[in-house]
C-alpha cells in the first residue's frame, strides 16, 4: 500500500455521483475519498468527461462487450490514478508561493501535524541553505489521499446474456466491480457497506493482490462499514478465515448519517464505540489466530506480527471538539466527515439548484424517507427535483419510472426475473392488485391508502443518485437526466453557506466555523433523539397489532437507549473538559431526554394494561 496519508480525516462515499470524482479534486492535497463502484454506466460518463479534459486517449466500452462491468471499473480507476500522479509530479515542481497549491497543501493539514511544524519552520528560517533543504524535505514528503472505493454488498442483481439467460455468477454486479477493482492500478482499499454478501466474500480470495507480501504488505485491502462491534467481529471473522485481513473498521451511526440508515436495536454511537475501545486489540488477536492459520493452510507466508487494523467513525460528526474527542477519548485513527462536503464544489460534484438547496436547508427539510426500493430507511431532502418529478408522473396518471440501469431490482410478486419497486412495471400492477383488493373488499379503503402511498413513494435512485454529475458534465438532455436525488444527513441543517476546501478543512481542525446560528446539541444527543424518534415511530405503526417477538424487540430497543444514556452521563466531564456551562447544558439535556423515554414506556404499560 501507498504511504500513509497526512490527514486524519475521510470523504466517505457519497450517493453514486457526488464523490464520483472527488479523487482528482481532493487527493492531491493528501485527503482521501470514497468513490462508489455502483453505477458502471457513470464511471463510464464520468471517463470520458475527464479523458476529454485531460487530453486522455479514450475508447468507449460499451454494453455490448464481454464483462464491460468490470471493465469500465478498470478503465475508470485508472484513468484517476493517472490523471493523480500527475496533479502530484506537477506539484512537486511548483514554488512555495502563497498561492501555490503546494504550499495549500501544506497549509490544510493540522496545525499540530509534524509535516506542519516542518512547514511553519521553513517559512520562518532566514538561513537559505536551511530553507531549500526544508523545502526538499517537504516535496519529499507529498503523499496523495488514497482513491478507496464503494461495494454496497447488496447490490448484486444476476445479469443476463443475449438470450435471457442468466451468466455465471463472476458476472453479478457487485464481483464484477471488485474485479475490475482489483485489476486497476490504485493502491487502495474497497469499502464494503451494507452487510454480508458470502458468494462476493468468497470471491476476494481468488485475488492476490488482498494477500501480504514478505514484507507483510498488501497491493489492495478490505475496509468494513459496520454500524457496532457484533457485525465487526462477524464479519472480521467470516474473511479472516479466507486469508483476508480486514484492514479497517468504519463505524457508521445507524441513523446520523447519510443515505441508507441501517438503525441497530437502540445501541447508540457512543457506547459502541466504547466496546471497540475495550476490545480493539482482543479483535486484532482473535482474528490474527483464524488469519494466520488460513494463510498456512493455504501455503502462504504468515505474517510475523498481527497487521495493523485501523478503527474509524462516521456519521453526524460537526465540531472540532467532537472530531478531536473521537481520536483523544476513543483512540480512533479518523474520522469520516461527508455530508457538510456536500457544501463544497471544490470536494465533490453537486449541481448548482440542489447546491442551493442543500445551502438552504433547514432540519425540517431532512427526514428518513420511504424512497429507497430496498426498503431501508433513507436519509433525504424534502423538495428535490427528482421528488417533483415523481409527483408529476403520478399526477399524470403514470406513476414510476422507467427502470433502465435496473440496479435495484428485488422483488419478484408479478415477474420471475426480479423488478425494481420505484418501476412503472411494478407500480403498475402492484396498484392494479391493490385496486381489486378494494373493489372485492379484501382491504378497507384506508388500507388501501396506506399501500398506496407506500407503493407510490418509492423513487429510482439509480438516476437521481447520478444525474448531478450528468449534468455538470452535460451529458444526457432528458428530463430523467435533470431529476436529481441527494441523501444528505440531517447533520446538514447546522451548516449554511457554500464554503472553499480550506474553510470546511479548517472546520475540522478548529481553524474556521462553517456552522450556522441555529443551535447545534452534541452529535451524541443528536442520534439519542434520532432514536428515540424512531423507536415512537415503530412503537406507533406496531401499536394495535404488537406481537409478542415485536413488544420484547422494542423493549430491548428501549433497554438499550437507557444504558446509552447512562453511559453518556458518565463521560460528560471528558466531553466538554473545563467546559462547566457546556457540560451542564449535556447534561440536561440527557436527563430531559431520559425523562421522555421514562414517560412513553408508561403510557406503553398503560396502553397494554
Amino acid at each position: 500500500m501507498s504511504l500513509k496519508t497526512p490527514h486524519n480525516f475521510h470523504l466517505p462515499v457519497m450517493g453514486l455521483a457526488f464523490s464520483i470524482d472527488s479523487p482528482l479534486k481532493v487527493a492531491r492535497f493528501g485527503i482521501s475519498s470514497v468513490v462508489s463502484l455502483s453505477d458502471d454506466s457513470l464511471l463510464e460518463h464520468t471517463r470520458s468527461h475527464y479523458a476529454n479534459l485531460y487530453n486522455k486517449p479514450y475508447q468507449p466500452i460499451t454494453d455490448k462487450e464481454e464483462d464491460y462491468r468490470a471493465n469500465r471499473t478498470t478503465a475508470f480507476l485508472n484513468l484517476l490514478h493517472e490523471i493523480v500522479e500527475e496533479q502530484m509530479a506537477a506539484l512537486k515542481l511548483q514554488d512555495f508561493t502563497p498561492d501555490a497549491e503546494l504550499s495549500k497543501y501544506f497549509t490544510l493539514l493540522p496545525e499540530d501535524a509534524p509535516l506542519k511544524l516542518k512547514y511553519n519552520k521553513m517559512l520562518q528560517t532566514s538561513d537559505e541553505a536551511l530553507r531549500q533543504q526544508l523545502q526538499t524535505e517537504l516535496r519529499n514528503s507529498l503523499v496523495a489521499g488514497k482513491i478507496d472505493v464503494n461495494i454496497m454488498t447488496k447490490l448484486d442483481k444476476t445479469n443476463y446474456d443475449k438470450s435471457g439467460a442468466p451468466l455465471p455468477a463472476e458476472f453479478s454486479d457487485a464481483l464484477a466491480a471488485l474485479r475490475g477493482f482489483t485489476n486497476s492500478k490504485v493502491q487502495a482499499s474497497v469499502v464494503f457497506s451494507a452487510g454480508m454478501n458470502m458468494r462476493l466474500f468468497a470471491y476476494l480470495e481468488q485475488f492476490p493482490c488482498f494477500l501480504p507480501n514478505a514484507k507483510g504488505d498488501y497491493d489492495k485491502s478490505v475496509i468494513i462499514k459496520v454500524s457496532d462491534y457484533r457485525s465487526a467481529m462477524v464479519q472480521g471473522k467470516i474473511l479472516a478465515k479466507k486469508g483476508i485481513w480486514v484492514s479497517e473498521y468504519r463505524i457508521e451511526s445507524g441513523l446520523n448519517c447519510g443515505g441508507h440508515a441501517f438503525a441497530t436495536d437502540g445501541y447508540l454511537i457512543g457506547p459502541i464505540l466504547q466496546e471497540f475501545k475495550e476490545n480493539r486489540e482482543a479483535l486484532r488477536s482473535e482474528l490474527y489466530s483464524l488469519y494466520s492459520s488460513a494463510l498456512a493452510s493455504k501455503g502462504i507466508h504468515v505474517p510475523g506480527e498481527i497487521p495493523g487494523q485501523r478503527i474509524t467513525m462516521q456519521g453526524g460528526i460537526g465540531t472540532a471538539d467532537e472530531h478531536n474527542f473521537l481520536l483523544r477519548y476513543y483512540g480512533l485513527d479518523a474520522t469520516g466527515w461527508g455530508t457538510p462536503f456536500l457544501l463544497v464544489p471544490e470536494a465533490t460534484t453537486v449541481d448548482e439548484p440542489t447546491l442551493q438547496q442543500l445551502s438552504d436547508a433547514r432540519g425540517e427539510d431532512l427526514y428518513l424517507s420511504p424512497i429507497s426500493p430496498l426498503g431501508v430507511p433513507f436519509n433525504a431532502l424534502r423538495g428535490t427535483s427528482s421528488e417533483q418529478l415523481k409527483q408529476m408522473r403520478i399526477d399524470k396518471g403514470k406513476p414510476g419510472s422507467p427502470c433502465v440501469k435496473k440496479h435495484l431490482v428485488s422483488n419478484t410478486e408479478f415477474t420471475t426475473e426480479p423488478i425494481c419497486t420505484a418501476s412503472r412495471k411494478y407500480q403498475r400492477r402492484k396498484l392494479e392488485q391493490l385496486q381489486e383488493q378494494l373493489d372485492t373488499l379484501a382491504i378497507t379503503p384506508e388500507n388501501y391508502k396506506a399501500e398506496e402511498i407506500a407503493v407510490l413513494a418509492k423513487e429510482c435512485l439509480c438516476e437521481g443518485l447520478a444525474n448531478s454529475a450528468l449534468q455538470i458534465f452535460n451529458i444526457g438532455k432528458k428530463a430523467a437526466n435533470t431529476a436529481v436525488t441527494i441523501c444528505p444527513g440531517p447533520n446538514l441543517a447546522y451548516f449554511s453557506g457554500i464554503f472553499k476546501l480550506h474553510e470546511m478543512v479548517g472546520h475540522i481542525y478548529g481553524r474556521f466555523n462553517a456552522l450556522n446560528k441555529s443551535y447545534r446539541p452534541h452529535m451524541f444527543v443528536n442520534e439519542l433523539k434520532m432514536y428515540i424518534d424512531y423507536w415512537k415511530n415503530k412503537k406507533a405503526e406496531q401499536l394495535e397489532t404488537m406481537t409478542d417477538k415485536q413488544e420484547k424487540y422494542l423493549q430491548n430497543f428501549w433497554q438499550n437507549m437507557q444504558e446509552g444514556i447512562s453511559y453518556y452521563k458518565t463521560i460528560v466531564p471528558e466531553l466538554f473538559r473545563e467546559q462547566l456551562e457546556r457540560q451542564v447544558i449535556l447534561f440536561d439535556e440527557l436527563l430531559e431526554a431520559e425523562d421522555f423515554l421514562q414517560q412513553i414506556s408508561l403510557k406503553r404499560a398503560q396502553v397494554l394494561a
